[in-house]
C-alpha cells in the first residue's frame, strides 16, 4: 500500500515529535571506511545483543554498509553535535576528512569507534530487510564499550536537543 505526498508529510511530520538519541554510525572492510549521522537506531533483543539499523536505500552508503557486513553504533554525547553534522553531510566534508584528527580509534572488530562516545557498540550484521525506502540492517552486537560522561544529544522537533544527566523523574515522584 501507497501513501499520497501528503501523508508521507504528515508522518515525517508525526515524527519530528519523536525524540530520538543521535548516532554516528560507522564501517569499515573491503568496501572502504564510512560512517552516517542515525536517529534510526534500535534496540531489538539483549540476548543476543541486537540492534537495528535504518539506512536510505538511495544513499550510497548503505551499500557500503552492506559490502563490509560490519559496522559501529557510536551514541553521541552534547559535544558531538558538529560531528553529527559532519556525517549527517551538512557541512561538506569529504568522508576521509569527516574521520580525521584524534576522534577515532578501531575497536576490537577493526569498525571506527569514537573516542568519548556514550556507548559505542560493534557487531555483524546478520540480516538487511528492505522496507519502503530504507534498508533495515539487524546487527548482532560483539563489542560493547559504556562510558559515564556526558549528557546526551537527542533529534525532536527538527534540532539537536542536550539531554542532561540530573535525577530521574521516578525519583522526583512520591
Amino acid at each position: 500500500m501507497s501513501f499520497d505526498n501528503s501523508r508521507c508529510l504528515q508522518f515525517r511530520d508525526a515524527m519530528a515529535n519523536l525524540s530520538a538519541a543521535v548516532n554516528i554510525v560507522t564501517t569499515d572492510g573491503e568496501a572502504g571506511r564510512a560512517g552516517l549521522t542515525a536517529t534510526a537506531v534500535c534496540s531489538v533483543t539483549d540476548n543476543p545483543p541486537t540492534l537495528l539499523v535504518c539506512i536510505n536505500r538511495s544513499s550510497a552508503l548503505s551499500e557500503v554498509f552492506k559490502t563490509n557486513g560490519r559496522l559501529c553504533v557510536n551514541v553521541l554525547t552534547h559535544s558531538h553535535q558538529a560531528l553529527a553534522c559532519d556525517f549527517a553531510g551538512m557541512t561538506g566534508l569529504s568522508m576521509d576528512a569527516r574521520f580525521s584528527g584524534d576522534n577515532w580509534q578501531s575497536g576490537q572488530l577493526g569498525q571506527p569507534c569514537l573516542n568519548n562516545a556514550l556507548a559505542s557498540l560493534e557487531g555483524a550484521v546478520t540480516q538487511v530487510q528492505e522496507i519502503g525506502t530504507h534498508n533495515v540492517f539487524m546487527v548482532e552486537i560483539e563489542n560493547i564499550d559504556v562510558r559515564d560522561r556526558g549528557h546526551g544529544l537527542i533529534y525532536f522537533k527538527r534540532d539537536f536537543r542536550v539531554v542532561e544527566t540530573s535525577e530521574p523523574l521516578s525519583s522526583a515522584v512520591a
